[in-house]
């Protein structure tokens, strides 16, 4: 079996420079990559800089090598397209099937999968025209990673910035390790928590968990390459932003809560990975807690945090929606897995053993996933992100169906 062959399409934004290093990624891990960039991100990065690390000539041009045909074999050739940047204009033109140069020919010939990760001021990005090309794409298809929010060009901040090309990268290994299967979690919006909530005493202290956020990192990343639209509601994780979700920070219980319910509102599933402490200190000091000679320290009243992943399976924020939370157990792990489901009342229930060298912070996992009609998937000890589409090929086919 050869190569992965990628096409990497580079469009006229300032983020072009970017796509050095996405190409970069890609050769290295061992795809051959072929560099199609627009006349106009010529003005950013030249040809030879695109042919010397990708090597394989780059070309603008549907009248280059005629006799190759490149303006068809290109993209029948390719097993993945990836555009980086992605400008209004290139969304555009892709949307309504314009064709005046060899990406966007490229683009219609190709029938593999695609992948756009856009790249422009928030003003264009948030423009009706802009997102109705998106959903146009989206609905055909394609994945169109949602653009960061940090500093753009000039003294702009906002929502456009391209992803950083480790996450794109991410995204991209994902969209090939599905093949032809596509992106079945297109036109859906899942919410996913992450990380370890904690309940803070004075203020320098608090009450926290040993939860790092990776699985619940590797759900939102895996649900980006199967075509979603992910809120990650993440809280006191220290992880690069996954590419293409809309990241929400929270730090406490309640926190989590008030940004879940929110963000569950217009959501087709909802997957609680993150640790969310059950309780919280009674009373908050609001000067540190002071050691003093000769005394113990006062106990710590506790108070009930609330019960967020029984909260939202008791009232679903829509007809239809799928609910998923996690079980960590230290011991009876499937006796206490199956009365916690009972409980919850939630879809699915991710079970898995955790201790002080189990699963927290590692990058592996393993788990069962029960589900409330009975049935049981087994899911061996491997990658996080493996354990990831597992959830999701259980999440897709109890999902209500798309709505006209």
């Amino acid at each position: 079996m050869g190569k992965p062959k990628v096409v990497l399409g580079v469009s006229g934004g300032i983020a072009a420079y970017k796509a050095c290093e996405l190409l970069r990624r890609l050769t290295e891990s061992g795809h051959e990559v072929r560099v199609v960039p627009t006349a106009a991100s010529l003005n950013f990065v030249g040809e030879a800089t695109w042919a010397a690390l990708s090597g394989n000539p780059a070309s603008t041009e549907v009248w280059e090598t005629v006799h190759e045909v490149p303006h068809v074999r290109i993209g029948q050739a390719a097993d993945l397209v990836v555009v980086a940047p992605a400008t209004a204009d290139m969304l555009a033109k892709a949307a309504h099937g314009l064709a005046d140069d060899l990406l966007t020919n490229t683009l219609l010939t190709a029938r593999c999968p695609v992948v756009f990760a856009p790249a422009m001021h928030t003003e264009m990005w948030e423009h009706p025209a802009t997102q109705e090309n998106v959903a146009t794409l989206r609905r055909r298809g394609a994945v169109v990673i949602e653009p960061a929010v940090g500093r753009l060009t000039g003294k702009d901040t906002g929502k456009g910035r391209l992803p950083d090309p480790e996450e794109i990268f991410e995204v991209c290994r994902g969209v090939l390790a599905r093949g032809t299967a596509g992106p079945d979690l297109a036109g859906r919006h899942v919410v996913i928590s992450a990380g370890g909530t904690r309940e803070p005493l004075d203020p320098v202290r608090f009450l926290g968990n040993r939860s790092s956020g990776k699985q619940g990192y590797a759900l939102a990343r895996t649900a980006v390459a199967r075509g979603a639209r992910v809120t990650l509601v993440a809280a006191n994780t220290a992880l690069a932003d996954p590419a293409g979700v809309d990241l929400v920070r929270v730090g406490t219980a309640v926190q989590l809560r008030e940004a879940v319910l929110e963000a569950a509102r217009d959501a087709d599933a909802v997957v609680m990975a993150a640790a969310v402490a059950d309780f919280r200190p009674a009373e908050y000091a609001s000067g540190k807690i002071k050691k003093k000679d000769g005394q113990e320290p006062a106990p710590v009243a506790l108070v009930r945090n609330p019960d967020v992943l029984a909260e939202i399976s008791a009232d679903r924020a829509r007809e239809g929606q799928v609910v998923v939370g996690f079980a960590a157990e230290t011991d009876d792990v499937l006796a206490n897995g199956r009365a916690k489901l009972l409980r919850k009342g939630c879809d699915l229930l991710v079970v898995n053993e955790v201790g002080e060298a189990k699963t927290f912070g590692s990058e592996e996992n393993e788990a069962v996933i029960l589900a409330s009609d009975g049935a049981e998937v087994q899911v061996p000890y491997g990658p996080k992100e493996a354990l990831a589409e597992v959830i999701w090929d259980q999440v897709a086919p109890r999902l209500a169906p798309r709505r006209a």
